[in-house]
């Protein structure tokens, strides 16, 4: 597809990491952005943040766990702004959920937020861009939703299921003018990560990975996958036979 122009953006999970990085990305290339998340702070830091650097940052207190009552908000700020041109679901949790040890209230937690909070805020306006027949939806996956991943059952199956969500929206959409972009990050320096107690290979910096983001969703591509060095044999985990994998993920936990 052609590039678009952004006039206006909305991103979930902006109070830190990717969300925050892309937010201000986004604005400092002249998109009048609406950053939501939990915490009023941190979104007052960012849009002061980018207000410093003549940019726009639109702070919205959002809990993607209520999906309800964000698609209300998102449509809200949608007919405000005279039309969203750009949506990134990016509010994520993750932790581990190992099958030996299976915690219900985390798995329920991470599925809330990366299942059902990321495709209510896809779903949110997308009749809207189809009836304009303009528009983009980002939601952010990640590597470890190529495969089921030892230890992390909730957290690749939730990711994984964002993957074909949009794979499938993709598809749909072919002729509409609305473009669909699935991310799969690698490891990123953040909040999240800086909880993880295990090997981090490829271990990237914020504002690397969120260049090569902001790059892929301006240039309307598919898939945006880094880094290269962890996405290659991921990609390659996906058509490894299964006890060939099973032998592999277990050694890899």
């Amino acid at each position: 597809m052609a590039e678009m122009t952004y006039r206006t953006a909305l991103v979930t999970g902006a109070s830190s990491g990717l969300g925050r990085g892309l937010a201000l990305w986004l604005a400092k290339h002249g998109v009048r952005v609406f950053a939501t998340g939990r915490r009023l702070s941190q979104l007052q830091a960012l849009a002061a943040e980018a207000q410093a650097a003549g940019a726009a940052v639109e702070p919205v207190v959002m809990d993607v766990n209520h999906a309800e009552a964000s698609q209300e908000r998102i449509r809200a700020i949608d007919a405000e702004c005279g039309g969203l041109d750009l949506v990134v679901a990016n509010a994520g949790i993750g932790g581990p959920t190992h099958g030996k040890r299976m915690d219900w209230e985390r798995t329920r937690a991470i599925i809330d937020t990366n299942v059902t909070g990321a495709a209510a805020t896809l779903c949110a306006v997308l009749p809207q861009m189809v009836e304009r027949r303009r528009g983009h939806v980002v939601g952010v996956s990640s590597l470890a939703g190529m495969r089921g991943l030892a230890g992390h059952a909730a957290y690749s199956a939730s990711k994984a299921f964002l993957a074909t969500f949009l794979e499938s929206l993709r598809v749909d959409l072919k002729g509409t003018g609305v473009q669909v972009t699935c991310v799969y990050p690698g490891f990123v320096k953040s909040e999240l990560t800086a909880k993880n107690n295990f090997p981090m290979p490829f271990l990237m910096e914020t504002e690397d990975a969120v260049e090569r983001m902001g790059r892929g969703i301006f240039a309307g591509a598919t898939e945006v996958s880094f880094p290269w060095q962890l996405a290659t044999p991921m990609r390659l985990l996906k058509v490894m036979p299964n006890p060939l994998f099973d032998a592999t993920a277990r050694r890899l936990k």
